[in-house]
């Protein structure tokens, strides 16, 4: 007999006894296994969120393998994201490459950061339509290669043979970009005014360079602690020296052997008055002499590339530095030999010299000291009171880290990150470079009293050859914070300035 569990049940309507189906049918029995909420609207956003931010973290916001936007270099310049003059791109893009080299070479001529160069180079050529397009930058040539699509590429070289001290002109040409970058200026009215920049004459005539050569000389010897008979002979020697670095510049002399001369004149003079009891400090006299000639511009330019990432256009300019203060030493050592040979009296290095003014007095020695730097570099007459203004405060914050006992070498340094930051506002509301501000502001920081005596020790004290190498190095630590400090007070002022660089492109709208 079957077994009767293995047939449905027959119910007397005769349909089978079969478990209920449908949308009344119950749900199975699920006691062993966790009971769940439904997700809440708010959970739902949420983890969404989570899975799009970890999409982001594993994958990012690009390809792995997509390069990077030449524009992108243009972040945190006061160029950023540059107005695209669309309508007025033509198919002469020869003829804009060659205003770029014209407008890239003049501001390497004037003094210009690699950096800057390259960043105007971008800015303009995003503004005036040109895609594709690559930047090489070197200490002494500049190079642009254009790759449009389906058409031959064109590559352009130009290089730089000569340099210029024309602060209001690289400022003119700052100027020139920004308005480019606004979109208010075309292709052939931005030739014109690079022209106009170019052959327009010089804020200062030559005259006026000579006498700021002297006046420098002069006041800084008062900084320093001379009395008025120094600060006399200082003004006499510069003006002297000066006229001297001009007739051998027009004799075609290298500047290595300009440089060493000079040195050697204002050092052999300082001597021989030493001799005759005509100054009491002939130390300070030949510092007021030689610190004009340390090439503190180029060596603030030379850190600012290796930091921003330059390395070829740095090693040139170190280079080119360093023979700069080799010669420097050079003029001097040989005018010790010199004296010695001609028996005159050796100099006490080690002695010291007290503030020979009042405090208020020396604050307004600094600040004509750094209008009289700014005339010989040939700075427009608008930014000599606000360059002024931040020599002054970097003096004090100098004067400060000395009372505050932070060291003879961090003191500067510090001073210079002031001068640096300082010197980015000024020179964005002026229309005008950080480094036409900042480089006059901090040479009255550079230790040339110390290279004096560190020179001395190596040439005539043998017994202190190593006091005089320790010197030397001391020296050369100063310099080169004092450089670094000036970029790092530039980095800081950055992130601050950026409304100062619109404000400008908007007032160059206007125009």
């Amino acid at each position: 007999m079957a077994d009767r569990r293995d047939h449905p049940k027959i119910h007397p309507s005769g349909a089978a006894d079969r478990p209920p189906t449908g949308p009344a049918a119950p749900l199975p029995r699920t006691d062993a296994l966790p009971k769940t909420e439904p997700l809440t609207a708010a959970q739902v956003r949420q983890n969404a969120a989570a899975k799009k931010m970890l999409r982001r973290l594993v994958q990012g916001e690009n390809p792995p393998t997509a390069p990077m936007s030449i524009v992108d270099r243009l972040t945190g310049s006061p160029y950023a994201n540059p107005t695209i003059q669309v309508g007025g791109v033509d198919a002469s893009a020869r003829k804009t490459l060659d205003f770029v080299l014209h407008l890239a070479e003049t501001m390497f001529r004037y003094g210009a950061g690699a950096l800057e160069v390259e960043t105007s180079i971008i800015a303009v050529t995003a503004a005036l339509g040109l895609k594709n397009v690559e930047v090489d930058i070197t200490n002494q040539s500049v190079g642009i290669n254009y790759a449009p699509k389906d058409q031959p590429p064109i590559a352009l070289l130009r290089v730089v043979r000569s340099w210029t001290n024309n602060y209001a002109g690289l400022a003119k040409v700052h100027q020139l970009v920004t308005d480019i970058v606004a979109g208010g200026v075309g292709r052939d009215e931005a030739i014109r005014r690079l022209n106009e920049a170019i052959t327009s004459p010089k804020p200062f005539p030559r005259w006026m360079v000579t006498v700021a050569f002297g006046v420098f000389a002069a006041v800084f010897v008062g900084v320093l602690g001379g009395g008025p008979v120094s600060s006399a002979i200082a003004f006499v020697a510069n003006i002297g020296i000066s006229l001297l670095a001009r007739q051998m510049g027009r004799w075609r002399v290298p500047d290595f052997f300009v440089t060493a001369s000079c040195s050697f004149v204002v050092t052999q003079l300082a001597l021989l008055l030493w001799q005759f009891g005509l100054t009491t400090s002939p130390a300070i006299v030949v510092v007021g002499g030689i610190l004009l000639l340390l090439p503190t511009g180029r060596l603030v330019s030379s850190v600012q590339d290796a930091i921003n990432g330059f390395p070829v256009t740095a090693a040139g300019r170190f280079l080119s530095t360093l023979l700069t203060f080799g010669a420097i030493v050079a003029g001097i050592a040989v005018a010790f030999v010199v004296g010695e040979l001609l028996g005159l009296q050796r100099i006490d290095v080690t002695e010291t010299f007290p503030p020979a003014y009042d405090l208020w007095v020396l604050i307004l020695f600094v600040a004509i000291a750094v209008m009289a730097i700014g005339i010989t570099e040939q700075t427009s007459w608008q930014l000599l009171l606000p360059t002024a203004a931040v020599g002054v405060l970097g003096y004090l914050v100098l004067l400060g880290g000395g009372l505050l006992g932070i060291g003879d070498r961090f003191a500067p340094a510090l001073a210079a990150v002031v001068i640096g930051l300082l010197a980015r506002v000024v020179a964005l509301r002026m229309g005008a470079p950080q480094l036409v501000v900042a480089v006059p502001a901090a040479l009255i920081l550079l230790p040339g009293l110390t290279i004096f005596r560190s020179m001395y020790a190596l040439t005539i004290e043998e017994s202190e050859i190593l006091l005089g190498a320790g010197g030397m190095l001391s020296a050369g630590a100063i310099v080169l914070g004092t450089a670094g400090g000036i970029v790092l007070g530039d980095t800081l002022a950055r992130p601050f300035t950026r409304s100062l660089a619109s404000n400008e492109r908007r007032r160059a709208r206007r125009r």
